[in-house]
């Protein structure tokens, strides 16, 4: 089997693309490329070791400086903007509810 050369840039992405996400593995994401699995792992611990990529994936919803806890204001906005989702997400439960009620009730088994 020949040896390929990647680009940094594709490298760099393909790190990127496996660290993005906890659920992600070396095999899915390695077939997704089109390369092997052993060579995205050594990838990832090269750039973890460089100091380039975190150590532990990033989550969804987790921003890379979680630390930062941010002004009070912020955090009053964004309970407000979590507040209004809420709401809303009660809302359509309610009206599917009502749905699923009203057509359970038209069957005629």
């Amino acid at each position: 089997m020949a040896l390929r050369d990647y680009p940094e840039e594709f490298k760099a992405d393909a790190v990127a693309l496996f660290l993005s996400d906890a659920g992600n593995t070396y095999k899915r994401i390695a077939a997704d490329l089109g390369i092997d699995r052993a060579t995205l792992r050594k990838w990832v611990t090269d750039a973890q070791r460089a100091g380039i990529a975190p150590a532990q994936p990033v989550t969804a919803g987790q921003s890379a400086s979680e630390g930062d806890v941010g002004s009070p204001d912020v955090l009053e906005q964004e309970n407000l903007q979590l507040r209004a989702k809420i709401r809303e997400l009660e809302t359509e439960r309610d009206i599917l509810r009502k749905a699923a009620k009203y057509f359970a009730g038209e069957t005629n088994w």
